[in-house]
């Protein structure tokens, strides 16, 4: 079982350009072009079982359209899919459209401090975590040497102040900023993923990281479009990991954070 545990979706009409957006804010060729047959297609060819899919709403105006995207994208795709809905601080009714997305089968929430430009610490940010707390997880961008507001220091604050939270920091809880993570999250109870990391590090400095976070606290993530998943998995398998830290990172941790 190989469960993805960071994906990203869109509605075909906008998939190119809402790809182009990303590509463009990171500097980076993006793999494919993020709509959902393509996604599978990688899936199947890589051996991927289940994706985590979300979208990031940059407005509050966006958040109920991408909530509805994702939850009938999984409706039609129920074995492999499982969705994250999108929230924005600034929307009228933060808790209330959280409520309704879990009532449209949603399992998570997804934001992305600096393409939705709040600081993760914010009071403003606080009440998503206040309503979600011990009721489902939040994966959250984290890291970008650029900006200030997806800090690790700042998702360490938000740690200390909702302790029954559970938090998948994407990145390895840091993107571009791995230097910084262990004493920002020492002590702290912290999931993170894989996702747009590896590329850009050594499987001794992976290796490394795991440690640091905990096999049992690690995902695998692709962050596709951006990624091959069959690419991931390889640079994975560089990685020195006994069969049970495989297990665990590639499908087992998420299945325990999402009971499934």
């Amino acid at each position: 079982m190989i469960i993805d545990a960071h994906a990203h979706i869109f509605p075909d009409k906008i998939a190119e350009k809402a790809v182009e957006g990303i590509g463009s804010f990171y500097g980076m060729i993006m793999r494919f072009d993020g709509k959902i047959e393509s996604l599978l297609k990688v899936g199947d060819r890589a051996g991927v079982d289940k994706f985590i899919v979300q979208s990031v709403a940059t407005t509050p105006a966006q958040v109920e359209h991408i909530n509805d995207f994702i939850a009938g994208a999984v409706k039609e795709n129920p074995d492999r899919l499982i969705g994250f809905c999108t929230i924005h601080p600034d929307h009228e009714d933060v808790c209330g459209e959280i409520d309704r997305a879990a009532g449209m089968g949603l399992r998570g929430v997804k934001i992305h401090p600096d393409f939705q430009q709040f600081c993760i610490d914010d009071d403003k940010a606080m009440k998503i975590y206040e309503h979600i707390e011990g009721k489902m997880p939040i994966l959250v961008h984290t890291g970008d040497y650029r900006y200030e507001w997806s800090k690790p220091e700042r998702m360490a604050r938000v740690l200390d102040a909702f302790p029954k939270l559970d938090v998948i920091g994407a990145h390895f809880g840091g993107w571009s900023e791995w230097d910084d993570v262990e004493k920002a999250y020492a002590g702290k109870n912290i999931y993170v993923d894989t996702s747009s990391s590896l590329y850009d590090m050594t499987p001794e400095k992976a290796r490394y990281l795991i440690d640091v976070f905990g096999a049992d606290h690690v995902l695998f993530g692709t962050d596709f479009p951006m990624w091959n998943a069959a690419e991931e998995l390889e640079m994975l398998n560089r990685i020195a990991l006994s069969d049970e830290e495989r297990e665990m990172i590639l499908h087992k941790n998420a299945e325990r954070l999402l009971n499934i």
